[in-house]
């Protein structure tokens, strides 16, 4: 049997460690971004006896892992093992080694046999340990930050309602939420959707909106995405209605309730700036005049019924969210391996984001009440898209040699390319450095090793 040992010192109790392992979506925040694994079933439980089911895809084929929790002593340790699935042999220990009552250490241990015996050691091995140290510096880094995380704010339980909760930010919020103790409400359009306990369609039951009476807090996600298809004079509506008459409607029955949520966050989007060339751009600086500046301008005001009546009411200008599993990286991904370099000229700014600070910072905006209004949601360090082109070309090993000329991406895209591919927007997250939050990522380049499985952890054999 073949060992691997990765250790991190968490700022936490074992017991509090344990905890954020053991709660409700914990094995979807620990997947890397760069594996294809779909949960095909848990019965979310760590304690011997329980199962998950895991579809693993592997280039073209795909396994079903299927793995058994064997051991376990709250808050020390808990273990599984593979029934079934691409190794001949996995047997994983997690660890929780108390050093005092605010830090452990976190130990994986993991014992592992290659299939088809020494010729899968001698052709298999260095490829395996590859992935374990990726796949375990994700798992380390992601589980230290949001400790971290959870440590600064030190917010009892909450209950916090998520529209948009299935897509890329939601998705991940949810888990997130979830990992640091709060209950989470899905909120779907339509009552078909509703199907539990913890989902609700405020739009179409009234009985629903009455039930956000006294939660904490309401992020607002949901909105038809702006790349989906080519800008039609249809598709341009669907987009604003999509996001201005379902926040309208949504700000108006939060402002009725009797006892309203204390926050309520809606997204948004730089493209409020519009094409602005090298001028730096803050929550104040003045808003663009096109399609997407036009949209999201509707958008924030709409939310205004929740602010006149007392809410806090948070502004999230997205900037580029930097994941692979979707946006503007999942489609930039193929073409840089392809060694595809800028677009346009590539002198034009962009303002991106880590999808965890997407998601820290949302915490942030839901526990710190100095913030309201605008806030951008950027990294301090906005880059051009050439030196962000030549930025992933050396993560992924790739030169950036074959530029897309501005006519073929308009020729392509129409009036989208122009928006999202080659306008300038440099904006700046002055409101979330000045009240405090802590970037997880300020480079793109750690940003992009980091998604990308690029980052290792040493082992301790």
């Amino acid at each position: 049997m073949q060992q691997f040992v990765a250790s991190t010192t968490l700022p936490v109790s074992a017991e509090t460690a344990f905890a954020y392992h053991e709660r409700q979506g914990a094995l979807e925040r620990l997947i890397p971004p760069w594996q294809s694994v779909e949960v095909v079933s848990s019965d979310k439980s760590l304690k011997p006896g329980s199962v998950v089911v895991l579809k693993v895809s592997i280039g073209p084929a795909s396994k079903t892992w299927v793995a058994e929790h064997v051991d376990y002593q709250r808050p020390d340790f808990f273990a599984d093992t593979q029934r079934s699935g691409p190794f001949a042999a996995w047997n994983h220990r997690h660890e929780f080694l108390s050093s005092s009552d605010q830090r452990c250490v976190l130990r994986d241990r993991v014992e592992y046999e290659l299939p088809m015996g020494t010729i899968g050691r001698l052709f298999g091995s260095d490829l395996a340990r590859r992935q374990l140290e990726s796949m375990f510096a994700y798992r380390h880094r992601v589980t230290l930050d949001d400790l971290r995380l959870a440590s600064k704010y030190n917010r009892d339980p909450m209950t916090i309602a998520v529209s948009g909760a299935t897509g890329l930010v939601g998705s991940r919020l949810v888990s997130l939420l979830r990992l640091l103790g709060h209950r989470v409400l899905r909120l779907e359009r339509t009552a078909e959707k509703a199907d539990g306990e913890d989902s609700l369609a405020p739009w179409s039951r009234e009985e629903d909106a009455q039930r956000l009476n006294g939660i904490d807090a309401v992020i607002h996600l949901a909105g038809k995405s702006i790349a989906s298809a080519r800008w039609t004079e249809k598709i341009k509506q669907e987009i604003r209605d999509s996001r201005v008459d379902l926040t309208t409607e949504l700000a108006n029955k939060l402002a009725t309730l009797e006892t309203p949520p204390k926050v309520f966050v809606c997204a948004s989007a730089t493209g409020l700036y519009g094409d602005r060339g090298n001028e730096e751009l803050t929550e104040a600086s003045k808003p663009g005049n096109d399609f997407l500046a036009s949209v999201a301008q509707q958008w924030e005001a709409a939310c205004q019924p929740a602010a006149s009546s007392g809410i806090r009411v948070c502004n999230a200008r997205f900037g580029i969210v930097l994941d692979p599993r979707g946006g503007a990286l999942q489609k930039m991904l193929l073409p840089a391996k392809l060694c595809g370099g800028h677009l346009g000229d590539g002198h034009q700014w962009w303002s991106w984001i880590a999808l965890d600070d997407v998601v820290g910072a949302i915490y942030h905006l839901i526990c710190d009440e100095r913030v309201t209004g605008p806030v951008n949601f950027v990294a301090p360090e906005p880059m051009t898209n050439r030196d962000f082109a030549k930025t992933l070309g050396h993560v992924i090993s790739r030169p950036a040699l074959v530029p897309a000329p501005a006519f073929g991406l308009k020729l392509a895209m129409g009036e989208m390319a122009d928006a999202l591919l080659l306008a300038s927007t440099k904006a700046v997250p002055k409101k979330l450095q000045a009240t405090g939050y802590h970037f997880r990522f300020e480079r793109a380049e750690e940003a992009l090793r980091y998604c990308l499985g690029i980052d290792r952890l040493e082992s301790n054999d």
